[in-house]
């Protein structure tokens, strides 16, 4: 991924969970994590356990993510001066300033020193630590979703006197794996409609230039399915199965033709060692052999592997259907 493309997916990430931007730049942004970006994020399990105990109100963190590190300005990024080894601490006892708002302060009277203006900072670029965590709570909260399609409000008040229909369709998008010593990777994405079991293909493509919310647009309703989520679900997977089944699998014959050969050589290889070799020694070198052709099979043999990716109940307009 390209700085351009971090930037706008973490952005995206950091309203899609009701971050409050502190401060914004081409270079980085300071936010204020919410809650629940707080958890996912900080691995404070035993701060958030405490909090859900005693119901007190949240404290989060503010974390500077920098996407951009040489156009970064150096009063943005400027930490604070190191207190010095002989600064003294703050004072604690009955006439120490008060914590503040501090959740030890309030409940155990432990006076917390400040750290206002140390936020903490972040590098994000492919492959760090902190992106790649962003990346797992993105997989984890959104393998299945439940989103309608946004309608103008004015247009519908003028086109349909009574509420507006919207139907289901269920979409699935799949990892396919083509193994053997090479290996290729194909994506598909099938939606299902749950009124009459219609299969799109590139579904996903398909609901781009929607606007889609999760919450159910005023004057709307939305139509009871006639498939269940198990039985559409099972009807992708055949639809999936069939469209495999068609594929030109010439490419499983030459591994296979590839595995022939690897064998015959290394079984060459091995019987002219183990014919003078003395029965004492023979069992060392025929294991080395079973274990030389049990890993020739694994990596020769053809397989594919097919995996959900994620999935989603989308509430479409019957016009969107069609017109798709």
């Amino acid at each position: 991924m390209k700085t351009k493309q971090i930037q706008k997916f973490v952005m995206r990430y950091l309203e899609a969970q009701q971050c409050r931007i502190v401060e914004k730049s081409p270079a980085h942004v300071t936010v204020k994590l919410s809650p629940q970006a707080d958890k996912e994020l900080t691995n404070r399990t035993y701060y958030w356990s405490f909090v859900e105990r005693t119901g007190a109100a949240p404290e989060t963190m503010t974390f500077t993510f920098i996407f951009d590190k040489e156009k970064m300005e150096p009063t943005a990024v400027e930490p604070p001066p190191p207190r010095s080894p002989q600064a003294p601490l703050p004072a604690t006892g009955p006439g120490a300033q008060p914590a503040g708002e501090s959740i030890l302060g309030r409940y155990f009277g432990v006076s917390v020193p400040s750290f206002a203006g140390r936020i903490p900072q972040e590098e994000l670029f492919f492959g760090s630590r902190r992106l790649e965590q962003i990346f797992g709570s993105v997989k984890a909260g959104g393998r299945c979703v439940n989103m309608f399609e946004e309608t103008d409000r004015e247009l519908r008040k003028e086109r349909f006197a009574d509420s507006l229909a919207f139907s289901s369709w269920l979409c699935v998008n799949y990892k396919v794996e083509l193994e053997c010593d090479m290996k290729r990777d194909e994506f598909h994405s099938f939606g299902i409609h749950l009124l009459d079991g219609r299969i799109v293909e590139g579904f996903y493509d398909r609901l781009q230039p929607l606007k889609l919310t999760p919450k159910l647009p005023a004057n709307v309703h939305v139509r009871p399915n006639v498939f269940t989520l198990t039985k559409a679900a099972g009807m992708l997977e055949t639809f999936l199965e069939k469209k495999l089944k068609s594929y030109d699998h010439q490419w499983a014959d030459e591994a296979k033709e590839r595995q022939a050969e690897e064998q015959e050589r290394i079984r060459g290889y091995y019987e002219s060692m183990l014919q003078p070799m003395e029965d004492d020694k023979k069992t060392e070198v025929q294991e080395e052999y079973d274990n030389r052709l049990e890993e020739l099979n694994w990596q020769y043999e053809p397989r594919i592997r097919a995996s959900v990716i994620n999935c989603g109940i989308f509430h479409l307009r019957e016009d969107t259907v069609r017109s798709n």
